[in-house]
């Protein structure tokens, strides 16, 4: 069985929205309930989502997401997600973000993202 948080984070990069929202689709509850630092409150639902990270796909061209690390502690995920891509400057950039993702049964429920991963500088 594959792994839903690399599933959701390979919908990522693509630009059609039928081909995303399948990919989110298999990945997610119907009540999916979505924050980061970028949403100004909670997504829910999987279309919403699907419009969300859509944006992604549209503001950052040729940028990718994929899960490069991930451990479970009490039944919660904890992955970090590598956003990388050609910068506005043409040279190659990378950003690190951090999730914790709440499943129900094998799709993800809930998932909040933070920028960065925690670590001190």
């Amino acid at each position: 069985m594959s792994d839903p948080v690399a599933t959701f984070f390979d919908a990522w990069q693509l630009e059609s929205s039928d081909a995303r929202l399948e990919k989110i689709t298999s990945a997610v509850t119907e009540t999916i309930q979505y924050d980061d630092p970028r949403t100004p409150e909670t997504v829910n639902g999987i279309n919403a989502l699907n419009t969300y990270v859509g944006m992604f796909s549209a503001n950052a061209p040729g940028w990718s997401a994929k899960v490069v690390g991930s451990d479970t502690t009490a039944g919660m995920i904890r992955a970090t997600v590598e956003f990388g891509g050609m910068g506005p400057d043409g040279k190659e950039m990378v950003q690190l973000g951090q999730y914790y993702v709440e499943m129900e049964g094998d799709l993800i429920n809930r998932m909040v993202g933070f920028v960065g991963t925690g670590a001190r500088d």
